[in-house]
Order: C-alpha cells, then structure tokens, then sequence
C-alpha cells in the first residue's frame, strides 16, 4: 500500500529558516554544479533535448550523471545525444521516446527504465507546453494539464519503484517539477479541469496546469518525502526557448515582452541561466530532506506580493487540503483512461 502522510494545514517549513544558495537568477546550471560529482546517479529528463531540459541534461552530464533524455522527437533526441556524448564522454547519455500526452507513451517510457533495474536518483519533470489553441486528447484532456500536469503524474508514479530504490540505497533521490510565475493566472479549478463548462482561456489553462505542476509536487512529498523522496517545484524565470511556438510574435510585442528595438526585456534569461534552478533542486547538499516547495533564482521563493506577477508564489500552490484534492482528482482521471 502507498504510505500516505497526513495532511497539515500549514505549507511546508512554515516559520523555518528560507532556504538560499550564493547563486542568483544569472547564475548558469553549470556554475551550480561547480564542485558537484553525480558519478554513478542517473537521471532523466522530460524534454532534455531542446532548451531547459537540454541545458539541465548538459549540466548533469558535465558532473558525470548518466542522462536520460526522454523526447517526443526521437530524431531530436538523439542529435542533442550525440553532442552531450562528444562534450562528456565520461558519461552516459541515453534516449527514451515519451509523448506525455499519450498515456500508451508513458507507459512504455517508465516500463522500459523499470525493466532496465536501474535506480533513478533524479527525475527532472521539464517538459511542456503552453497558450496553445484548445487541443484534447485521445481521453478527451485539455491538452495542456493533460501534458504538463497528468503525464508528468503517471510518469513518475510508474518510476516509483526506481526512485524508491535509488532513496534506499543513497537515502535522497529527488522530483524537480517545472512550474512557472503563470500559475497566479489561474488555480485548478477541479470541477471544470478540462474546460468542457466554461469557455477555453489559453492563459487560464497554462496557469492552471503550472499551478497543478507545484501542487503535484507538494502532494508527492507529503506522500514520499518520509521515504528518502523529496519534491519540489521550480519556476526557472522568463526565457525565450521553444515554449513560445504557440506565441505569434506581435502578440509577445502586446504582452510587452520585447524592448523598443526588437530585443527581449532584460528580465528574460538565457537558457543556461534558466536552468540553474532545476540543477540546484535536483542536487543541492542544502536541499536534502526539503520538499514541498517553490524554489526561483536558486533560492526558495516567497509568497508573492498581490500584483506581482514576476516572482513569489501565489498562496493556493502551498494549499495542501487542495494538492490532495488534486492527486485524487488525477488518479480517478488515470483509473478512467486505464
């Protein structure tokens, strides 16, 4: 039987110490892992073979972790491999194919890796998607909770057994949970998940489906956590990468997103800078036994003030009555389509 935690009230480290590193938003995912060996940890990142997750995947290949990209784009895949395995030839990269909007996919993905009998130290949940035009899937799934959220859920629920052993035998294997500053735009609205009631809103849904990608990691520690299997979300800041290829460019220009002479806004980051908070989470000394958290700029994030949309978090993603509501909402969801 899954062990289950009770439910606190409370966020996680409620009046504990906040937990920052000397990096900052510019620090590079390289510049984190200064120092660091993974030798002999594996890991998998969703989507590790274009922007973040190929910048996370770099990273961790650089400290000598054995990489697992897992891709939609198989051809993709294994170009961004091969450059990994040119630069690191000490470490392993390796390819899986895994359409998280496809459960047969995911399926096939975990069962593979279980069926290898590796343990799995770090699982980085990178991949998305976000503003596109109202998609469902074969289950009849608003495509964005369906990819960001549900087959990131089924995902690591299936490589349980791999994050167990790697926690038993190490006594930390980590969930990195990629959430966003968009999760303010909307919490999940459990009784209309899948806009079937209410009109489709492109923002609406990324919002909710980054707010359920912070809450699923919530409830995964409070579930795990006592385990060795700690969680926690990440909002990686503004970056232009391939997230925005639902984006037209004049309405970034209306977003407000580019400066006067065609130039992003110098909040943006680039993508090695992007992914420095990922890295941080996935093997921070500091972070071992901390989950249920929103970590930003290499740091834990704070609530957010009202009316800040660029940093902070908003207070329903550290709702843990909601996290729960959410898990069993995506179980019954899974239990459905099974």
């Amino acid at each position: 039987m899954e062990p289950t935690a009770p439910t606190p009230t409370s966020p996680p480290l409620a009046g504990a110490t906040r937990i920052i590193s000397p990096f900052g938003a510019r620090s590079t995912a390289l510049e984190v892992l200064d120092g660091i060996s993974l030798q002999g940890r594996h890991a998998i990142v969703t989507g590790g073979a274009a922007g973040l997750g190929l910048e996370t995947s770099r990273a961790l290949a650089s400290a000598g972790a054995s990489v697992t990209l897992a891709v939609r784009n198989l051809v993709q895949g294994e170009a961004s491999a091969t450059l990994l395995r040119q630069q690191f030839p000490h470490s392993e990269v390796a390819v899986l194919q895994l359409d998280l909007a496809n459960l047969a996919s995911v399926r096939r993905c975990a069962d593979t890796w279980i069926q290898g009998g590796k343990p799995l130290h770090i699982l980085v949940n990178n991949a998305a998607i976000m503003a596109c035009p109202l998609t469902r899937t074969a289950d009849g799934w608003e495509l964005q909770f369906a990819t960001n959220h549900v087959g990131h859920f089924a995902l690591t629920q299936a490589l349980m057994p791999a994050l167990q052993a790697a926690a038993d035998a190490c006594g930390d294997a980590r969930v990195v949970c990629l959430s966003s500053s968009g999760h303010k735009l909307s919490t999940v609205v459990l009784d209309d998940i899948h806009f079937e009631h209410r009109p489709y809103d492109k923002w609406k849904a990324y919002g909710q489906a980054k707010s359920a990608n912070a809450l699923f990691a919530l409830g995964l520690h409070q579930r795990h956590g006592a385990h060795g299997i700690t969680a926690n979300a990440v909002h990686p800041g503004g970056i232009m990468t391939g997230l925005q290829k639902f984006l037209p460019t004049e309405e970034m220009r209306a977003l407000g997103w580019f400066k006067d002479d065609g130039t992003p806004l110098d909040l943006f980051k680039n993508p090695a800078q992007g992914a420095s908070t990922s890295v941080w989470a996935a093997t921070s000394p500091a972070l071992a036994g901390h989950g249920g958290l929103y970590l930003e700029d290499c740091r834990q994030g704070e609530p957010a003030e009202p009316g800040n949309r660029i940093s902070g978090h908003a207070p329903h993603i550290m709702d843990t009555a909601l996290a729960g509501r959410l898990w069993e909402a995506t179980e019954h969801m899974l239990a459905a389509a099974a």
